[in-house]
């Protein structure tokens, strides 16, 4: 009897044992079924009364290209378009990191999952109110946004690899020292990325390559990189010892390592963009009929990235974006960029999946956030501001010319342009009077300059500081000579090369004309027999005085004939020499009119 009992328990053990394992199938059968846009916070019952959430959501709040702008932008840039229902569009007033703050505090209100991520070029070409300060006012901002991590851009190389890592790990500036008494800078509580960025003697990151964001059993990778053609865009002291990698390459290698430590939620924060097919930041790249929503360097980076990396963080460019790009394995992949100077921020939903830890990327939603100047101000960065300012105020506010209407940063040809090679061509006679003409990037050119600037009374006061924002790279202005067939070279070298994709216009002084004709291709959209200066044909046996800035003259920007000049000799810097062009050509009463920008003409 007690033998048949024994029976009867071991066999209600194994059946029991069936029945459980068949109830667990069955639940994991159920879960794998569930739609990846399950809510996060969500719960299902499975056996016993017990909870278990497969699907968390994470917020992830990201912007690039702040470059100092801790005040709001003056003019245009400090303007967004947005798109209406009807079609047309409205521009809004948007950026200052005192509404920054309020917006991103306000987006993570009810948000237990929430990371904040950057793509770059937080520092770099700044107003006077951090750039005078080696930008430790804008870490110092940054810290108090509670950034999560930033890859490194092109412009964290402004200073070197050396001052990066002091704005990194802290410490006062090696020649400026400490700018408040009694209180040394602290460097970056958020770690700096630069997977792709070598040192050239030990072929290893000269920072973090990769940072994993964990919270409880949620952990989500991080990959940052900047564009490899770093060099191209940076002074060549800048970028000195070190070595740019393939963007593509260092990310699939990264994403590899952070797999193998069981790492399967990833996201790349890539300093190098795309320009989408509409200037509104809310425009639907992958609306029906939207046809190719993005173009640029960017679109062949992410079709190349591997499939393991969920979602890309973008910038460069300062374009608004938010667009979803194949990978290799066909698998739509969201593509975001938030513009630039803290206009707007990108709001992104990665939905966890805990079952295999990685991204649900169905489940992927993202918008772009305008830094609208509707809210509150957040009293710390008010206070932040004010410090810095008080600082920089008798620098800042000195009067250094006057002009009667806004000087726009905008156009093919723009009149900020035009008056800025007009002052450097006025500093090269100075130093010698031979100077024929003088040549500016336009990537140099930072700002417009505002009848009405922040602070003043609408009297058209061109002040130190807003000098600043226009050229705050300290770059010389140098002479050079050349052949009229360089030249030529030259005026060819900004549709074609490196520059073919994407042309960089050079801003000419007055006496330079010729026409470009955009309806060509490559080097042929300058028309060769249209380039003249003061009406005469360009001889390509002659020698003629050129005025650049030194980024040019290093051929910088895609201009390798610029390097090639010779009988060299150095002025002061950018900013001084638009400094005396204001002083000598306006006054309080006889203001400098903006420029007619009619020195290229565009065929389209």
């Amino acid at each position: 009897m007690s033998a048949i009992s024994d029976q009867h328990r071991r066999r209600r053990r194994t059946y029991a044992l069936v029945a459980a394992a068949a109830s667990l199938a069955t639940a994991g059968a159920l879960a794998a079924a569930l739609p990846a846009t399950a809510s996060a916070e969500s719960s299902q019952k499975h056996g016993g009364g017990q909870h278990f959430s497969r699907y968390q959501d994470v917020q992830l709040l990201s912007f690039n290209d702040l470059h100092g702008n801790l005040e709001p932008p003056a003019g245009s840039s400090g303007r967004v378009t947005e798109l209406q229902a009807d079609g047309t569009t409205k521009t809004i007033d948007a950026g200052g990191v005192e509404y920054l703050a309020t917006h991103l505090r306000q987006a993570r209100e009810g948000k237990k999952y929430s990371i904040t991520a950057a793509g770059g070029d937080m520092v770099g070409a700044s107003p006077l109110i951090s750039g005078l300060f080696h930008d430790e006012p804008t870490i110092e901002a940054l810290n108090k946004l509670d950034l999560d991590v930033t890859s490194v851009g092109n412009h964290e190389f402004d200073e070197g690899a050396r001052e990066l890592a002091r704005l990194q790990k802290g410490g006062c500036h090696p020649t400026a020292g400490c700018y408040v008494k009694g209180e040394e800078f602290e460097g970056a509580d958020f770690p700096y990325l630069a997977a792709n960025v070598l040192d050239e003697k030990s072929g290893k990151p000269i920072l973090k390559p990769y940072w994993v964001w964990k919270k409880k059993d949620v952990k989500i990778g991080f990959i940052g990189v900047t564009l490899e053609d770093t060099p191209g865009v940076v002074s060549a002291d800048g970028v000195k010892g070190l070595k740019f990698k393939d963007e593509v390459e260092t990310i699939n290698k990264y994403a590899k390592v952070l797999q193998r430590q069981g790492v399967k939620s990833i996201v790349a924060l890539i300093h190098e963009g795309g320009q989408p097919a509409s200037g509104s930041y809310n425009y639907n790249c992958d609306a029906p009929g939207a046809g190719d929503g993005i173009s640029g360097p960017i679109v062949d980076i992410a079709k190349n990235i591997t499939p393991s990396v969920d979602a890309l963080v973008t910038g460069h460019t300062h374009a608004a974006y938010v667009c979803t790009i194949p990978d290799p394995s066909g698998k739509p992949r969201m593509v975001t960029s938030a513009a630039s100077f803290g206009r707007l921020y990108t709001d992104t939903t990665l939905t966890y999946d805990r079952f295999t830890g990685d991204i649900a990327r169905t489940a992927v939603k993202s918008a772009n956030r305008v830094v609208t100047r509707d809210v509150a101000k957040a009293p710390d960065m008010t206070e932040l501001i004010s410090k810095w300012n008080t600082l920089a105020a008798p620098i800042g506010n000195r009067a250094i010319g006057y002009i009667s209407a806004d000087i726009s940063n905008t156009g093919t040809e723009s009149p900020i342009g035009d008056l800025i090679a007009d002052a450097q061509l006025a500093h090269g006679k100075e130093l010698d009077p031979e100077t024929d003409l003088a040549l500016m990037n336009p990537g140099g050119i930072r700002a417009p300059l505002t009848y009405a600037a922040k602070g003043a009374e609408g009297d058209g006061v061109v002040t130190y500081a807003e000098g600043f924002t226009v050229q705050p790279f300290s770059n010389t202005v140098n002479l050079q000579d050349f052949t009229g067939a360089q030249l030529i070279q030259v005026l060819k070298e900004q549709v074609s090369g490196t520059n073919a994709a994407s042309p960089k216009v050079l801003q000419v002084s007055s006496g330079l004309t010729y026409t470009l004709d955009l309806t060509k291709s490559g080097a042929d959209r300058v028309l060769t027999d249209s380039i003249k200066l003061n009406g005469a044909a360009i001889n390509p046996t002659a020698t003629y005085r050129v005025a650049t800035n030194s980024f040019l003259a290093g051929g910088g920007d895609g201009f390798p004939t610029l390097g090639q000049g010779t009988n060299d000799l150095v002025g002061s810097d950018d900013l001084t020499a638009l400094e005396k062009y204001l002083t000598a050509n306006s006054s309080a009463t006889t203001p400098i009119a903006p420029p007619a920008a009619n020195r290229i003409t565009v065929v389209k």
